[in-house]
């Protein structure tokens, strides 16, 4: 069945801004991960409390601090309040059942993506909540759960190779969210590869399977390009939006990044379109059998229909009937039925029906 987005049961009647947790619990603790470096330094180590990222707040460096798991609220408010993040905005970070989108405030730029895995054993698309705070110096960053696509950005970081080292926390957003992009990426060119099987089978033998199969991947990717389609207007709103925190020499790769929506959109829209032309082709197949299945029966029964007749007729067994009593009736009988049924296939033949 479809997902359809809900008001959940446990905020109805709640002030706007009380943060509770929706969703799945995924891990049993949090995880707390500090990346910090400029052009010369680095510092990579796990924090044993949410009090003691306070201290990566003002840092000349930039800060990457990382939240493995939503459910303890408690500490998503504290990092909140040190480093006066909304509360309407931590609502929508414990909330997994958000829509992607970006928010623009004095101090800092928030924004709501879905990380999207494809499960090799089961075939199917994973999606996780991914939100990430940037400000001045640092970049917050919330997950569902420990594992995530952005290990190549953390050996960047780690080997100081290319301009992440020597650029500030604008360019570590637009490096997260652009392998965010190229991930979805992959997603696709998964599902094509699951689509080619799926037509292969259609033009083979097209079974009722099939045609299951095919309304799941349009589901999937009726679900991915809800989640994908949003990614456009925050990559276009990064690179149109006049604002301090993101610098001007950082704008072509957001526009670049903007391109790149762009294609991942139009990828999935053709894979949609794809989907659908197949399962008419589908149902055009199964109509096509269906026809061929009922051509034969009703030549079956165009033959037939005149031989019942004639039998119908001499099984009357009424004592004038001609040639009832005939030593030869019951072989004519059967010869004109012959020849009648001989004439029809000959007739058949010649329409080009069989």
């Amino acid at each position: 069945m479809p997902e359809f987005r809900y008001h959940p049961v446990s905020k109805v009647g709640m002030k706007p801004g009380e943060i509770v947790h929706v969703g799945e619990r995924k891990i049993d603790k949090i995880r707390i991960r500090v990346i910090d470096f400029d052009s010369t330094n680095f510092e990579e180590k796990e924090l044993d409390s949410i009090d003691q990222c306070i201290e990566y707040k003002n840092k000349k460096t930039v800060s990457w601090i990382n939240i493995d798991g939503l459910h303890n609220t408690g500490a998503i408010a504290k990092l909140g309040k040190d480093f006066k993040i909304s509360p309407l905005v931590l609502e929508d970070i414990v909330n997994t059942q958000q829509s992607p989108k970006i928010e623009e405030f004095d101090n800092y730029i928030f924004i709501i993506t879905k990380m999207i895995y494809f499960d090799d054993k089961s075939r199917d698309l994973i999606f996780e909540q991914f939100s990430f705070i940037f400000g001045e110096n640092y970049v917050l960053t919330f997950q569902e759960r420990v594992g995530d696509v952005f290990e190549p950005v953390r050996e960047r970081i780690r080997t100081s190779n290319g301009r992440i080292r020597k650029r500030v926390a604008d360019y570590l957003a637009y490096a997260l969210i652009d392998v965010l992009v190229d991930n979805y990426f992959l997603v696709i060119d998964k599902l094509n590869a699951k689509v080619s099987e799926m037509e292969d089978d259609l033009m083979n033998d097209p079974t009722q399977k099939t045609l299951k199969q095919l309304y799941f991947v349009k589901r999937e990717l009726l679900k991915l390009s809800r989640n994908v389609r949003p990614m456009r207007e925050v990559a276009g709103y990064l690179h149109r939006v006049e604002n301090p925190l993101i610098e001007e020499r950082n704008k072509s790769f957001l526009r670049d990044l903007y391109d790149h929506t762009i294609d991942l959109n139009e990828s999935v829209d053709m894979n949609r379109e794809l989907v659908s032309g197949m399962i008419d082709t589908y149902i055009s197949i199964t109509g096509n059998k269906m026809n061929e299945i009922m051509k034969v029966l009703t030549i079956m029964a165009s033959i037939f229909i005149p031989l019942t007749f004639i039998a119908g007729i001499y099984g009357m067994n009424f004592d004038n009937m001609p040639e009832l009593h005939s030593k030869w009736g019951y072989f004519v009988a059967l010869g004109v039925m012959a020849a009648v049924g001989i004439s029809m296939v000959i007739y058949f033949w010649k329409k080009k029906w069989l």
